[in-house]
């Protein structure tokens, strides 16, 4: 399969015989089948289409490149999702908001640029808007951290402006006539690394919106579960502040109900987050530029578990069919492990 595809990527034009060998293929894992609506009928009709869209891709001038490596993932998730959202946002009639949940390395950004691109072939128009772009000012933080000293990073919930992520939201789903919507940015670099909000974005008729972050779509849980929580929520001071944490995110509520659907990019283990955070930081501290030591790191993710633990948080929205659409597994390698939709 690997070999048609980087065929394929070379410039090499999809061939009949390709899309034969495909669909044994395709119909031998009968989960991802279903999952993408794929039957023995409309297979070859399904498989056409992606194909025309994976060359197509291959023929625009991209923004970012795509690794032989990912190739794969392209044909068995990128693919298949964008055009499900594509064909979701048509019924919907209006724009569509995706949530995206996932921790640090789970591939939120790169999933982002890569459906837009997809979605541009449907000549739908996208964006991405993160949580991070909706912090609250570094003036209001400062002055939050100085009413709570807990709130050492911007990132738990309480840092973040939720009536204007909700306002910006609600434009995007119904905007009026030929409106122009200002959708928030923020600069990281900016008062030595506590990062600021930088002038607005100004956009007009999105189709779609892949809204990503770190707790998106997470629900308040019973504080009871904080009394033998996972670590690092150890001492009786660890067990307030994931309380408090848990307090804040009912403010965010309103905000989750603004999403069509949300789907969870899920590490096979929650823990490799940190060791992606490890190997991030040392392959910028490679190029010349300084970071934290891998002690540094270490603390600065289990700041973020002590606010919301994956085990906490987000195996409870696993479990949710109400609430999320797709379940998207990743190996250590970053590879895919398994697909699901919640029934």
């Amino acid at each position: 399969m690997i070999e048609i595809l980087q065929a394929w990527a070379d410039g090499q034009p999809p061939h009949s015989t390709d899309l034969e060998l495909l669909e044994q293929w395709e119909l031998s894992d009968s989960k991802q089948a279903i999952l993408w609506g794929i039957t023995p009928e409309n297979i070859r009709r399904k498989l056409q289409g992606r194909s025309h869209l994976f060359y197509r891709l291959f023929q625009e001038n991209l923004d970012f490149p795509i690794l032989s490596q990912q190739l794969e993932t392209l044909w068995k998730f990128w693919l298949p999702f964008a055009t499900q959202l594509a064909e979701s946002r048509q019924q919907l009639g209006r724009p569509l908001v995706q949530g995206i949940l996932g921790g640090q390395g789970t591939g939120k950004t790169t999933l982002a640029k890569v459906l837009t691109q997809i979605l541009s072939l449907f000549h739908y128009d996208t964006i991405s808007l993160s949580l991070d772009d909706l912090y609250k000012t570094y003036l209001e933080r400062q002055q939050l951290q100085r009413v709570d000293p807990r709130l050492i990073w911007r990132g738990p919930p309480g840092t973040h402006d939720v009536e204007l992520a909700i306002q910006v939201l609600e434009q995007l789903r119904q905007p009026l006539p030929n409106q122009t919507i200002a959708i928030p940015r923020f600069d990281k670099s900016l008062w030595q690394g506590a990062g600021d909000r930088i002038s607005s974005e100004f956009v007009t008729g999105i189709d779609i919106i892949l809204f990503e972050g770190w707790f998106v779509g997470c629900r308040p849980i019973d504080p009871q579960q904080f009394n033998s929580a996972p670590e690092p929520i150890i001492t009786l001071t660890d067990q307030q502040f994931a309380r408090d944490m848990n307090e804040q995110l009912k403010q965010y509520i309103p905000l989750w109900e603004k999403l069509d659907q949300l789907m969870i990019l899920n590490p096979v283990d929650y823990k490799l987050s940190k060791q992606w955070r490890i190997q991030a930081e040392h392959d910028m501290i490679s190029t010349g530029k300084s970071g934290m030591s891998d002690a540094e790191i270490s603390q600065f993710v289990d700041y973020f578990w002590k606010a919301l633990h994956p085990e906490l948080f987000i195996n409870p929205l696993i479990k949710n069919p109400k609430l999320v659409n797709l379940i998207v597994e990743i190996n250590p390698d970053h590879s895919l492990a398994n697909i699901s939709r919640n029934q």
